[in-house]
């Protein structure tokens, strides 16, 4: 059986990193560890793989951003392309490219990852939650490619990401109606396997319960976050259930689907119904009355991923699983104290 790199670190007194640093032509490095790197390789017989070879003849300076780009993703995602900004802003000032690519297409898992890789076209890649699978975070612990995930995946694994607490956003929405004096709220949602949707309703849920306001199941709604079922849901709910005196909505599109009802209903914002919403971006600047909102800095968020992208190239052994970028409420007209 060939040696690993694992072998050369035993043999060399060394950690596996540090045999990477010296494949890697590190300047880090002292000369006295290099050596006996290099005189382990020698006895061994050790031959890098072909990632290693490449990283040791030179950086490209390039990063991958790995996402789906199907038709209408802006409008299904519209968070993505706020990510992707302060990625592209972070990688910049580091002095690296970003190449954008698509994972849409890919006729079986993983596979885009695979090629992207054997084409050796970049030192890294960031990769978008909804693009990574199981199969996709296998190719890449396997290999021990750099990577950062943007979003936790909804799996186990050893991969480094980086994501926005929404449970911690649900917490804030709940804590600012009761602190308004509002009890029986309801809750529009997506879809029972929207994951932001669930954390965020997870984190309303259990703070209201916390507070001695258990929310029944007959107030909360699911839709697939289009117009035409945030308006029915809210329809329903609001029509049905004469004594909510808040709603609260998952994401901007539900919002908007929601407005649509309680116009319809003939009902006053904030003198019938408290209404608050999350994420600022990309509708809340053109909703009446302004809302309040429970708001995530999603460019941050990118920037967080493109600087910790970077740090992880300079630290190869480097674990990263982290909640970054802190909720924010900025109190709107929606919202006011009830007496």
């Amino acid at each position: 059986m060939s040696a690993t790199i694992n072998d050369v670190a035993k043999e060399a007194g060394v950690s596996p990193s540090t045999v990477s640093k010296v494949l890697n032509n590190w300047s880090t490095i002292s000369e006295e560890t290099t050596r006996k790197v290099q005189d382990a390789i020698q006895r061994l017989d050790y031959t890098p793989n072909a990632r290693a070879v490449s990283f040791a003849r030179k950086s490209s300076n390039n990063i991958l951003f790995l996402t789906s780009l199907e038709k209408e993703q802006a409008y299904l995602n519209p968070h993505m392309f706020e990510i992707m900004c302060g990625v592209h802003k972070a990688l910049t000032d580091a002095q690296y490219t970003m190449m954008l690519t698509d994972t849409s297409n890919e006729g079986e898992k993983g596979s885009t990852v695979k090629r992207m890789m054997a084409q050796k076209c970049a030192d890294g890649m960031i990769i978008h939650g909804s693009a990574i699978n199981e199969e996709t975070a296998s190719i890449i612990v396997k290999e021990q490619y750099p990577h950062i995930i943007v979003g936790k995946p909804t799996f186990e694994n050893e991969l480094c990401w980086v994501d926005t607490n929404h449970a911690l956003a649900g917490q804030y929405a709940a804590k600012h109606m009761l602190s308004m004096g509002y009890e029986r709220i309801a809750f529009i949602g997506g879809c029972r396997t929207d994951h932001i949707s669930m954390q965020r309703q997870r984190g309303f849920l259990g703070r209201m319960f916390d507070y001695g306001c258990s929310v029944p199941d007959s107030y909360i709604r699911y839709t697939n976050s289009s117009l035409e079922e945030s308006y029915q849901a809210s329809y329903d709910v609001l029509s049905s259930h004469k004594e909510i005196e808040a709603v609260v909505c998952e994401n901007n599109l539900i919002a908007i689907g929601c407005l649509q009802a309680v116009r319809a209903l003939s009902l006053k914002i904030p003198d019938n119904l408290g209404f608050l919403t999350f994420d600022r971006y990309p509708y809340a600047g053109i909703m009446t009355p302004i809302p309040t909102v429970v708001d995530i800095n999603m460019y941050d968020l990118g920037v967080q991923a493109g600087t910790m992208m970077v740090q992880k190239l300079h630290h190869p052994s480097m674990q990263i699983q982290s909640f970054i970028t802190l909720p924010v409420l900025c109190q709107g007209e929606s919202t006011r104290r009830m007496d």
